[in-house]
């Protein structure tokens, strides 16, 4: 058995958002002598805390502070710059290490599946929340903020983000991290209004109630609501007297379908009970969506369903961005779960498909492991809960004790052009956090990888 009179346990976290954090944490926190490397194929951790959460809230990305003491903790490396799948087998990993966790998140995004979603213009929310947030994949894209209107499908955080970031006073969002090239363009934005769209009604609709207050402090802005939006049906009014958070969301819905309208150019058109069925283009470009009018109906498990009534009308757009699900993207040599969108696993186990036979010694957390639900602390319990399987395994692998395992370190090296280690990280933190200080921001985000990676080699 591992233990302190022989080597350490050694242990691999692929990806350094909040998910593999929190299952360093839990690992780290185990009566065994463990040893966790981190790897991510960006230069820089800490997943969607840096490049998901919204500039204006500042206060969430605090967390990184506790994920920094992690990474200076000496049983703790951190190799940024590295893809699995492509610099590193799986199977290589497996020869480097005890375990391997995955906390690979949802990269990529689902589509509606209806006609025109190709159309330029059509763009998914999490595109536009990597380029405002400078995440390096993104901060090249073009985002024609010409347009008056923009429709964003989908009523999640997500959306909600996405549509306050279009109305919020560009001034304000200057004291953020926000990437300097979305700023210089949001500056220049001619959005007047974003039409958000649900398929479902006010009830079941999945924002946060902070989220949805924030919008009715948004200055110069109108919070436009359909009072027929709130006609409920019984399953609703049921759902609405049970659940806390659904309550206070439409009791702050309420609110603001009394508040007198403005009259100000700037406007949040929120609608339910509405479904795109068609993007229309002009010239290969959206000048509008066709939407169709929902009624709910019981989905067979106590819930309720939209279901299209044939009544259809269009909206005039010159962008549509769609915020309905994410998805984890296939790692080469690792199961998925192509309908689900996620790694196959039991209790965290990854398996060779769903319901199958055990993957040896390889294991998953986070969205990658569950869906794309709940926010950031979500992901504790959760990677808590792999951990303890991965745990429970420990004495099936006794035998390995004795085995001495090679440090993947020299493979990197030969591997990778650049790896970035702590140090580098940090040389990188500080170059960013000075350059946003001559600024009275929090930092400025360094968004092209050359840069970071030059930056990383000045330690």
């Amino acid at each position: 058995m591992f233990g302190s009179e022989a080597r350490p346990i050694r242990i691999a976290v692929v990806g350094a958002g909040p998910a593999g954090f929190y299952a360093v944490e839990s690992l780290l926190k185990s009566d065994q002598h463990v040893r966790v490397d981190i790897f991510e194929r960006l230069p820089n951790p800490f997943g969607l805390v840096r490049s998901g959460v919204a500039p204006d809230h500042q206060s969430i990305k605090g967390v990184t502070r506790i994920y920094d003491k992690l990474l200076a903790d000496a049983r703790v490396r951190f190799f940024g710059n590295v893809t699995i799948g492509r610099e590193i087998t799986h199977d290589e990993l497996l020869a480097h290490y005890d375990q391997v966790v995955y906390a690979v998140g949802a990269q990529s995004d689902r589509k509606m599946g209806i006609p025109g979603e190709d159309l330029l213009g059509s763009v998914p929310a999490t595109a536009f929340v990597g380029w405002y947030n400078g995440h390096p994949d993104y901060r090249s894209m073009q985002f024609d903020l010409n347009a008056e209107r923009v429709v964003v499908i989908g009523n999640g955080n997500v959306a909600m983000d996405v549509t306050r970031i279009l109305m919020a006073p560009v001034d304000e969002l200057a004291t953020t991290d926000m990437a300097d090239h979305a700023l210089d363009a949001l500056r220049a934005s001619q959005v007047k209004q974003v039409v958000m769209l649900g398929r479902r009604g006010p009830v079941q609709a999945a924002f946060t109630t902070p989220e949805l207050k924030e919008f009715g402090e948004l200055a110069a802005v109108d919070i436009i609501l359909d009072p027929e939006d709130f006609m409920l049906d019984g399953d609703s009014q049921t759902q609405l007297a049970n659940e806390k958070v659904a309550a206070r969301n439409y009791d702050v819905m309420q609110e603001y379908l009394v508040r007198p309208l403005k009259g100000m150019q700037r406007s949040i058109h929120m609608q339910f009970l509405w479904s795109p069925v068609e993007i229309l283009g002009a010239g290969g470009h959206v000048t509008g969506v066709v939407v169709e009018r929902n009624r709910l109906v019981p989905d067979g498990n106590g819930g309720v369903k939209a279901e299209g009534t044939g009544e259809r009308r269009t909206i005039a757009c010159g962008i549509v961005m769609r915020s309905v699900g994410y998805r984890s993207v296939p790692i080469p040599g690792v199961p998925f779960d192509d309908r689900r969108g996620l790694i196959p696993n039991q209790a965290g186990r990854i398996t060779e498909r769903p319901d199958g036979a055990l993957w040896p010694r390889s294991y998953v957390v986070g969205w990658a492991k569950r869906g794309p639900s709940g926010i950031i602390g979500t992901n504790k319990p959760d990677s808590v809960a792999t951990v303890q399987s991965m745990k429970a395994d420990w004495e099936a692998l006794a035998d390995r004790a004795a085995v001495s395992l090679p440090d993947v370190h020299p493979l990197l090296q030969t591997r990778c052009n650049v790896v970035v280690e702590y140090a580098g990280w940090q040389a990188i933190d500080a170059h960013e956090v000075a350059q946003g200080a001559a600024q009275q921001r929090p930092r400025v985000k360094v968004t092209e990888i050359a840069q970071m990676l030059e930056i990383a080699q000045t330690k």
